[in-house]
């Protein structure tokens, strides 16, 4: 697999996938050997996605336009975002991938598969706690955008677990069938929700293979490791600790995951550079700890600019 950084500390494309990866002082880097590649900070100006004629081009600026009114202190920074993100990410317009993409082709629902790459039990009360904790992260995005404003369609967005992928049964201590069971299907050294589920795997949205069909199909993975520090997210989802989920259960911001599932939406890092006027942000991991406005902002913005591809 062809892997490229995005940025000297963090950031991965590879072919056909968009993964990153998280190193703040404390945080065990996890990256397969990437090659870097020149980044910049770019201008204060936002261009408008290329179009084939001049009118195409207007009719993108003006569609843009339309709703769009972040509070005058995020515009310029807003803008040098965008800016970076058009010059440094690869396929941005061709990726067809993104966390907007699985939500769209779902129908305003996320379905996650979660593989436990631990041995430590887990108990039916525990499961579900871990279902309660990431759709209420999840949540911490969604409930940025505002149905009706920005042609974003939904009124709220559904999370769903569907699965559990385990290197041994007796790990999961439960005998109800509310989620799907893999077993010692291992892949990348850790346990494998079944890959004709899964949607990075069949992105042409065919579940034909999948034993619940499309219903069961899972679009991101929650892959939770034991010992591991720090996390990764991309189009596949997010990985994170073991150990840092559940002890961190009771929180109402659990900030690693919240960063990384910025990262399957799109949302890049700040290692080497800050935007103008812009203090702590999520994004900038070790800044903040929850989504802030100038993330939610950056959040609308990406769904600005790709909002034209679902005809919305």
């Amino acid at each position: 697999m062809l892997h490229r950084r995005l940025r000297p500390l963090l950031g991965i494309v590879a072919a056909g996938a968009l993964i990153t990866t998280l190193s703040p002082a404390g945080y065990a880097e996890q990256d397969p050997s990437p090659v870097e590649v020149a980044t910049s900070t770019g201008s204060a100006e936002t261009p408008a996605p290329t179009g084939s004629a001049d009118g195409a081009v207007a009719a993108d600026r003006a569609d843009l336009a339309q709703d769009w009114n972040p509070p005058g202190h995020l515009v310029q920074p807003l803008a040098e975002v965008w800016n970076h993100v058009e010059t440094t990410y690869p396929d941005l317009y061709g990726f067809r991938n993104y966390g907007w993409d699985q939500l769209v082709a779902n129908n305003g629902q996320i379905n996650y598969c979660v593989r436990w790459d631990s041995a430590a039990p887990v108990s039916a009360q525990l499961r579900d706690q871990i279902h309660t904790a990431l759709r209420r992260q999840v949540s911490k995005w969604m409930g940025t955008m505002q149905q009706g404003v920005l042609g974003w369609p939904y009124a709220e967005v559904g999370v769903n677990i569907v699965g559990w992928a385990v290197r041994d049964r007796s790990t999961l201590q439960w005998n109800d069938d509310s989620v799907d069971i893999y077993v010692n299907d291992i892949r990348e050294n850790a346990p494998q929700c079944a890959e004709v589920c899964g949607r990075f795997f069949n992105q042409n949205g065919d579940y034909s293979r999948c034993p619940g069909g499309a219903a069961r199909h899972y679009d991101q993975s929650l892959w939770l490791t034991a010992g591991m520090g720090g996390g990764a997210g991309g189009d596949w989802g997010q990985r994170i600790g073991s150990e840092y989920m559940v002890n961190s259960l009771g929180q109402d911001n659990i900030h690693i995951l919240l960063h990384e599932i910025g990262h399957t939406f799109g949302l890049d890092d700040f290692y080497d550079w800050t935007p103008t006027g812009v203090g702590g942000f999520l994004m900038k991991a070790g800044t903040a700890s929850q989504v802030t406005e100038f993330d939610a902002w950056m959040f609308k913005d990406f769904w600005r600019h790709l909002r034209s591809r679902y005809g919305l």
